[in-house]
């Protein structure tokens, strides 16, 4: 394949906003992935073919065409014994509730090893002071200490997903 095929495969591949494309001809191999794949971590339109090598400007337009990508499945829902609150009533009761807020951006963990127990969970009494999870950032573990006093009411992030600054790890209800 020479370089003005490859290029004028790359402009194909931007206008049909594939998220990645391959293509194998005997030992030739291409891969390209745009943007769209690391956002979507591969979920994107995907074309592969084993098709004999074509010129570009040969290729019939059918041929390229990007794969639809299958409907996500919707999330079961959960059954509860208690009456669902509505909205108003929620944000009154979390309106009592004081939040301890990540100070960094990285990746939070409830735990210092997969094999310990979670610093805090729900219905847990913390202090001022008391280590409440771990946020890595940059290859560092950095222990998060509660500002707070009271009962741990909700956890609002799961184990080994990333945060932001000053998002919201706990809600605490001082009254303990």
């Amino acid at each position: 394949m020479t370089f003005k095929e490859i290029q004028d495969l790359l402009k194909l591949i931007s206008k049909l906003e594939l998220a990645e494309f391959k293509l194998k001809e005997d030992e030739f191999e291409l891969v390209v992935r745009t943007k769209e794949y690391y956002k979507g971590r591969g979920k994107g339109n995907i074309v592969s073919t084993a098709a004999p090598l074509l010129p570009v400007s040969t290729v019939p337009p059918s041929f390229a065409q990007p794969q639809a990508a299958p409907a996500p499945a919707p999330a079961p829902k959960a059954e509860s014994a208690a009456p669902a609150k509505s909205e108003s009533e929620e944000s009154d009761e979390s309106a009592n509730y004081l939040p301890i807020k990540s100070p960094m951006v990285g990746t939070f963990y409830r735990s210092s090893s997969p094999d310990k127990a979670a610093y805090v969970k729900v219905g847990d009494v913390v202090e001022a002071g008391s280590v409440v999870c771990i946020i890595e950032a940059m290859k560092l573990f950095n222990e998060i200490e509660s500002e707070i006093s009271g009962r741990i009411v909700k956890v609002m992030v799961e184990d080994a997903q990333p945060v932001e600054y000053d998002q919201v790890l706990f809600l605490v209800d001082p009254k303990g």
